[in-house]
């Protein structure tokens, strides 16, 4: 029998921030050295455009299900920007930094905000970051989260690159001492898209101004269901993917002092989507098969492959017990052997999720279009002036 399919119209806000471009994070400063943001420039030149997207997430009492709803399409975010490319070809860097708000145990002189990570690219940080989050009463101060983050990214002023806020919650968007039309039409002074996500009733969201900041902000208005569950459509390739996943993380090659860390939170992280369900953890597995999934800051695959890294830089005491002894060009050696074999990994998990994909795509045509495919083709829309499409 076939599995029955079900779309995930629960967290169609985050599916469809994966139909937009963009790059980049800070982590810890020793680890993550070589993912500084790209230079921005105001004149075009060779550098690739990026996406940089600000999730603003109420964490009140009421948003357990929306924190869930995170975790679970995080990758299919990810998933959807391998697609994306610019109009000279290149492909769009991609960025995504995150707050909370709403939540008691923050300050409440910050307006129960806090920023929970900037910008950035480093997918299992943010992943970390994600499944740290606690919901507790609080007051939603929409403007206030929307002016820090305005006021406390590096959203830089390169005229390519996409920049969009996505703000999610369930309180009147008026609430706080800070006018939200005063903040929103800052940010469109910025060149920064607000899209606004509430969290109920259609018309509810309307009535409580949602609607009139995703207007004033060039973006877009979105209503969902919070409290339901994203289902996920099992396929007869998940299985082989998430075993070729595991193979793929003996792959890396951890240096530094916080590589043997990073490593651990690789593994942790999988495990993390696994507890959510499999179906989550193909996708990350999918993720982690792209070019978005890079580590040049703890594994020297990656690291190999920036421009002026030189392998004889690396101490002895830097590196696994298994590796110290190795020679230059031993070392440089194994290194090539193990980029051989995670390419050939990617290359599986790629074509077998080409396969899951299509697959999925037969099992939900009586249930495609709709509200969904409506919101998807907005969220495309802003990508255009940007000259960024979708193969």
């Amino acid at each position: 029998m076939k599995t029955r399919t079900i779309i995930y119209r629960s967290a169609t806000f985050f599916l469809l921030l994966g139909l937009c471009p963009g790059s980049g994070f800070p982590g810890t400063a020793a680890a993550n050295h070589a993912k500084e943001p790209l230079p921005q420039s105001t004149t075009p030149g060779p550098r690739q455009s990026t996406v940089k997207i600000a999730l603003l997430l109420d964490t009140s009492n009421s948003m357990d299900g929306l924190i869930n709803q995170a975790k679970a399409q995080l990758w299919d975010v990810v998933n959807q920007f391998t697609h994306a490319r610019c109009g000279d070809d290149r492909r769009p860097g991609l960025q995504i930094a995150l707050y909370q708000y709403g939540n008691d145990d923050l300050s409440p002189a910050e307006g129960y905000i806090r920023q929970v990570t900037g910008f950035t690219s480093d997918l299992d940080e943010l992943s970390e970051k994600l499944f740290s989050l606690r919901t507790n009463g609080g007051e939603e101060f929409c403007g206030q989260v929307i002016h820090s983050a305005l006021g406390q990214l590096d959203w830089g002023k390169d005229p390519r690159d996409l920049r969009m806020i996505f703000i999610a919650g369930n309180e009147p968007f008026t609430q706080g001492r800070m006018d939200y039309r005063d903040v929103v039409a800052n940010a469109r002074e910025k060149d920064i898209i607000v899209n606004t996500i509430f969290c109920g009733d259609f018309t509810q969201g309307i009535s409580s101004r949602w609607k009139d900041g995703a207007e004033m902000g060039g973006g877009e208005y979105m209503a969902i269901d919070h409290h339901h569950q994203a289902i996920h459509v099992i396929t007869p390739y998940d299985d082989i993917i998430i075993r070729l996943n595991s193979r793929l993380n003996g792959t890396y090659i951890s240096y530094g002092p916080q590589g043997a860390g990073r490593h651990e939170q690789q593994a942790a992280q999988d495990a993390n989507a696994m507890a959510m369900e499999a179906g989550v953890a193909v996708k990350r597995a999918v993720s982690k098969s792209s070019r978005l999934y890079s580590n040049p800051g703890w594994d020297l695959v990656d690291a190999a492959e920036q421009p002026g890294f030189s392998v004889s830089s690396i101490k002895p005491d830097e590196l696994p017990s298994e590796l110290k002894d190795k020679s230059t060009r031993e070392l440089e050696s194994y290194i090539a052997m193990k980029k051989e074999e995670r390419l050939s990994l990617q290359k599986q998990i790629q074509e077998l999720n080409s396969k899951r994909e299509a697959y999925i795509r037969e099992e939900q045509k009586s249930e495609a279009g709709g509200l969904e495919s409506a919101m998807i083709r907005a969220i495309r829309k802003q990508a255009l002036p940007k000259d960024i499409y979708w193969q």
